[in-house]
């Protein structure tokens, strides 16, 4: 882990000359190797593209933990007394199963101190690292309680073919599950029924999951969605949640893979990923797919600082 911070990343204006609590991220930002407490937020990045590349998808990916943490920088700290950079798992190898079983190493150790981990992708292979991670933490406490796999996603990411992908990573988690004799549920929210071929909801009827298609989670349903989300939330003892950017409409993310042309809102998405958190049941979430290199004006990257500063808030 690191022992120090990037000052090139973790930078931003100084209005100490202000009235009031100015302080941005920046000024409460800590290096793991400083140590890390129970309730800390943490961040990890996940850089990496090789499961886009073996997706056959538009890389660019690996640069987003950076990019994410530029803007958090920035951003005011309200509430946070201080938030705890563990750093990156780099593949730039092409080894992705070494790589995700090294992101998993983090996860579990960030959980075992007690504190809040959010991952910043990187390709939705960050699923796979992600959910190793806690799963690893659990059965070190020999907690057998069902999880809630959320994932807000325009795709299902249930691809059965290997090598593995940034298309496989739930179809991974499901033959872990199966094998391991693991409770859990897979919800999708914001599929998109042009995104996603018969076979991949077949697959989905085959996991258990439940779905709500992209144009089922617009603003006008959301009470509804919320409720059912609930229901979900009560049967689950434990939650991880992974979104992936590129369920927003274009406009509002046109920094990933594959543009939504729908899309879910941000508020939706958002309200989604708070209602989640309040249950007292979020373990560890992740953000993936965010695209620095296909971005506009950082659109895409704020979009996921702003959803990563409300997940990881006191």
């Amino acid at each position: 882990m690191n022992t120090g911070l990037d000052p090139a990343i973790w930078r931003a204006r100084d209005d100490s000359a202000e009235r009031g609590d100015t302080r941005r991220l920046a000024h409460v930002a800590t290096a793991a190797g400083q140590g890390i407490a129970a309730g800390d937020a943490v961040l990890i990045g996940f850089a990496c593209d090789a499961g886009v590349a073996r997706n056959q998808g538009r890389i660019g990916a690996a640069q987003a933990p950076a990019a994410i943490r530029r803007v958090l920088a920035g951003l005011p700290a309200h509430g946070y007394r201080r938030l705890v950079d563990a750093g990156d798992v780099a593949c730039d190898d092409g080894q992705l199963e070494a790589a995700q079983d090294r992101l998993a190493d983090r996860v579990a150790a960030v959980l075992q101190a007690g504190a809040r981990p959010l991952v910043l992708g990187g390709g939705h292979e960050v699923a796979w690292g992600t959910f190793q991670g806690l799963r690893r933490w659990l059965d070190g406490q020999g907690d057998r309680l069902p999880v809630l796999v959320l994932n807000l996603d325009a795709h299902f990411d249930l691809r059965t073919g290997r090598p593995a992908s940034s298309g496989t990573p739930f179809d991974q988690i499901a033959e872990c599950c199966a094998a391991g004799g693991h409770a859990w549920q897979y919800a999708c929210y914001g599929v998109s029924r042009l995104g996603n071929t018969a076979a991949l909801y077949a697959r989905a009827a085959d996991v258990g999951a439940v779905w709500i298609e992209d144009h089922d989670l617009q603003e006008r349903h959301l009470e509804p969605c919320l409720a059912g989300l609930d229901s979900l939330l009560a049967a689950a003892g434990h939650v991880y949640l992974t979104i992936d950017i590129d369920v927003l409409p274009a406009a509002v993310a046109p920094g990933v893979s594959a543009p939504a042309a729908y899309g879910v809102p941000l508020t939706v998405v958002e309200e989604i990923a708070l209602r989640v958190k309040r249950s007292g049941k979020l373990r560890v979430a992740d953000l993936a797919e965010c695209n620095p290199a296909l971005d506009l004006d950082q659109r895409t990257a704020r979009v996921a600082a702003r959803l990563a500063w409300q997940l990881l808030a006191p």
